[in-house]
């Protein structure tokens, strides 16, 4: 496709040359009625007339050449547009995926959280028992060693006492 600036600049070239043309050409008084209505006679005359009509012609394409360019660039702008709003819609559809999926995954850890905090503290108060129940044994097991230390001792004391006026029957008898 040519250039719409070329173009303009060939014619304007055109209009210059038949412009030098007719300048070349005697100015004539205003012709008469009956001249009008006779074609023209003269070669240059006829020269001059289909430059006229090349130069309406060539201007005639140059308006249809601006008006495709015109409407290519408006199918170009509609196209563009199509593509951004599409590219947005992909976007925004990304965009909601993505969101979707981090609150599935916060979702998810916040419930395997509070799942671990829930078997923590099970796992907190089944120790808690087991330690309450091993003090207890322990605490039983000292009171049970205690009382039999005590008994023993007693039982050692009575019996070092019982010797001890056993020796004293004897002494003193």
């Amino acid at each position: 496709m040519a250039n719409p600036k070329e173009d303009k600049k060939v014619g304007q070239e055109t209009e210059t040359e038949a412009v030098e043309l007719a300048e070349g050409i005697p100015e004539q008084t205003e012709p008469s009625v009956e001249e009008i209505a006779e074609p023209p006679t003269t070669p240059l005359d006829e020269v001059l007339g289909q430059a006229e009509k090349a130069y309406a012609a060539y201007m005639e394409a140059q308006r249809q050449v601006a008006g495709a360019y015109r409407g290519n660039e408006q199918q170009i702008a509609k196209a563009y547009k199509r593509a951004e709003k599409q590219a947005q819609n992909t976007f925004d559809e990304s965009t909601r995926q993505a969101l979707a999926t981090r609150d599935e995954a916060v979702a998810q850890v916040l419930k395997s959280r509070d799942e671990a905090v829930a078997s923590a503290e099970r796992t907190f108060k089944e120790a808690k028992k087991q330690a309450e129940r091993a003090c207890e044994a322990s605490v039983e097991a000292a009171r049970m060693t205690r009382d039999e230390a005590i008994t023993q001792a007693w039982q050692f004391r009575d019996e070092t006492i019982e010797q001890a006026w056993n020796i004293y029957a004897k002494l003193s008898r």
